[in-house]
């Protein structure tokens, strides 16, 4: 089994308090406040588009917070890194046009089949070959397709409703531009809590009727396999994971002194995203921008104890998601719009740039296109075939050229 070698024995509850640290919980906290804040607000956004009841986006939260969280601590005490997993953004993005013409059953189905053939790919160890399949402009032709989106919502919350738009704005662009305050105050906490501000001068929140505290139910959903869903989904969902996001988050790892188990991240990412699954979460994937903040404090052979506090608090997310998700839905549109819009941009900066910056330009911009123009073919949605048709032109127009 080509699985990486796990350090031996794992540390002891005395070892893990002898390792932790001041810098080691602030830098859990922000990371965790980053994926509570901008990531949660995508959710709601693909949710609410989508028609999922508020049932069924707290327990995707549950389950994305919560059961990703055990494998996390599982895998960060086997390899004593910050071994982080929870949901692929872009797969959640990619889920939102599917739920206009599947059922949910069908997406979980989906869900299930991408762990699967993540799993299947993390015990061969092909994980590489497949990641290689793929040119990666054309790859991050399509997200950029799919995210598009969020960025016109952002512009089209300035014209809904600019009160909460513009103050939001404006704190996530000083706080940008002045690195020092956004390492106390990252720029997306402080775009939310001026919102929220904003919110209550106006007197836009509407609480909901039922009770607002609520502990977690999640729903164990009972999946349904069809075609359509499997060719729609499954590999845009495999691509995105592996070559974008475990890949993301390889490198960060890399860059901060960890030699990341590549393998044995894609067995976790399949196993969390079967379990996931079941609960309507989208495909699970190793964190990027966690993984930025909690390997960049203190010592390498530490940062793990940052993971592991992470996923406490991450946990406790988890439990009361019926909550948060109702504190949310309550707000504005125009709030979740621009909140999940500012945590877009740097992502969308960061696609454009890889897809239309070197080699297979022109394949990568078909691709865009195609993924942009949101027209299913043979009930298979856009993003699949914008893959499919930037390959194809890529292969007959730009094999074998330079960048």
């Amino acid at each position: 089994m080509p699985l990486e070698t796990i350090v031996s024995p794992p540390p002891g509850p005395r070892r893990i308090l002898a390792a932790a640290g001041t810098p080691y919980a602030v830098a859990a906290m922000v990371a965790f406040l980053f994926a509570a804040s901008g990531p949660v607000a995508i959710i709601l956004a693909v949710g609410a588009r989508g028609g999922l009841a508020e049932s069924d986006i707290a327990s995707w939260i549950f389950a994305a917070f919560c059961l990703n969280s055990v494998i996390s601590i599982a895998f960060t005490l086997a390899y004593r890194q910050p071994l982080v997993f929870l949901w692929s953004i872009p797969g959640a993005v990619l889920v939102g046009p599917a739920l206009g013409h599947l059922a949910f059953a069908e997406v979980v189905g989906a869900f299930l089949a991408t762990g699967v053939l993540m799993l299947l790919l993390g015990l061969s160890g092909w994980v590489r070959r497949a990641m290689d399949a793929v040119p990666m402009p054309i790859v991050m032709a399509m997200v950029a397709g799919v995210f598009l989106r969020f960025g016109v919502d952002l512009v089209l919350a300035f014209r809904d409703h600019p009160w909460i738009a513009l103050p939001m704005t404006a704190a996530f662009a000083v706080l940008t531009a002045l690195p020092r305050l956004s390492r106390v105050l990252p720029p997306l906490i402080g775009a939310l809590i001026a919102g929220a501000l904003a919110i209550g001068v106006l007197g836009a929140f509407k609480p909901p009727v039922a009770a607002l505290l609520t502990l977690a139910a999640p729903t164990l959903y009972v999946p349904q396999f069809s075609w359509g869903a499997m060719v729609e989904l499954v590999v845009p969902l495999a691509i995105t994971v592996l070559a974008v996001q475990n890949a993301q988050g390889v490198a960060i790892l890399a860059a901060n002194g960890h030699q990341a188990p590549v393998n044995a991240i894609t067995v976790a990412c399949g196993v969390g995203s079967v379990v996931t699954g079941l609960f309507g979460a989208v495909s699970t994937c190793l964190t990027g921008p966690v993984s930025a903040v909690l390997s960049s404090a203190g010592e390498t052979q530490r940062q793990y104890t940052g993971a592991l506090f992470f996923c406490l608090l991450a946990v406790g997310f988890g439990v009361l998601a019926p909550f948060f998700t109702r504190l949310l839905l309550a707000t504005p549109p125009a709030f979740i719009a621009t909140l999940a819009g500012l945590a877009m941009l740097r992502v969308l900066q960061t696609a454009f740039t890889a897809a239309f910056g070197g080699r297979f330009s022109f394949g990568a911009l078909i691709c865009f296109l195609v993924t942009v123009a949101d027209v299913p073919i043979l009930q298979i949605g856009a993003p699949f075939w914008g893959l499919v048709f930037g390959l194809v032109v890529a292969w007959l127009l730009e094999r074998g050229r330079a960048g």
